[in-house]
């Protein structure tokens, strides 16, 4: 962990008015998956400068707002923004805790050393996937929204049925396919294809096509880790640390 990273979080702790506390506290943290590159590496610096103790549960937004809904417990939850908003409505998260955290498009990586496909205009996208041995990519059913959206994506492209037979649906990373080579193309949100060392980054989807997706953070309301809950959501807002999240792929808004 930098040194810069420390600074910045004992400046937003202390901002906030919340820097290191005698009463510790433990905060259980639901996160999409998308977003474990950059909590891998803010989370645990957060602990240290704050003594607070931080648990995270991954999965896909869909997946988690449904184990939020069917009551398992949870203090701070990264939803979509639809997700955390209707989750305000219905008073499973506390009025006025939700903030943008950021949003997050979708990439196409290949494996490490190997051509990379033309992405360049749709056209060009679409010939590639055409051209394409294999193409991994979130299976719709998980919830995930890279693979929402890009089940629906290829059926407006007109090209569904002819991927379809060598289409890999994963329920995990889609850059594990390629890896395991299993798949020639993976696609799914940029961040995960940023972090993972064993696949190339060929680039963003064409800006016509490209699809974001925003998170927002919110506390549930029936949390007891009020404070604690109330310094994280404040750290992971803050706009020191949405630089560093603009480095993992996470563009603001």
């Amino acid at each position: 962990m930098t040194k810069m990273l420390f600074a910045v979080i004992a400046f937003v702790l202390t901002a906030a008015g919340m820097a290191v506390v005698a009463n510790a506290a433990d905060v259980k943290l639901f996160s999409p998956a998308a977003l474990r590159p950059a909590m891998s590496e803010l989370i645990p610096a957060f602990e240290q400068s704050s003594a607070h103790k931080v648990t995270i549960a991954y999965g896909t937004a869909g997946a988690l707002a449904d184990r939020i809904q069917k009551g398992e417990a949870a203090d701070i939850a990264i939803l979509t923004g639809s997700q955390i908003e209707n989750f305000v409505k219905n008073g499973t998260v506390a009025a006025g805790s939700q903030i943008n955290v950021g949003k997050i498009g979708i990439g196409v990586a290949v494996s490490k050393g190997t051509e990379k496909p033309d992405i360049s205009s749709v056209d060009a996208f679409k010939r590639s996937m055409l051209m394409a041995k294999s193409i991994a990519y979130l299976d719709p059913a998980t919830g995930g929204p890279a693979g929402v959206y890009l089940a629906s994506l290829f059926e407006r492209l007109g090209v569904a049925a002819e991927i379809k037979p060598k289409t890999k649906l994963t329920r995990g990373p889609a850059q594990d396919a390629v890896i395991r080579g299993e798949a020639e193309i993976a696609i799914t949100q940029i961040t995960e294809l940023i972090a993972e060392p064993k696949v190339d980054l060929v680039g963003p989807l064409p800006a016509t096509i490209q699809n974001f997706t925003q998170f927002a953070v919110g506390r549930v309301t029936a949390s007891k880790e009020v404070d604690a809950g109330t310094a994280l959501i404040r750290f992971l807002t803050s706009p020191p640390v949405s630089q560093i999240l603009k480095a993992k792929g996470i563009e603001p808004g």
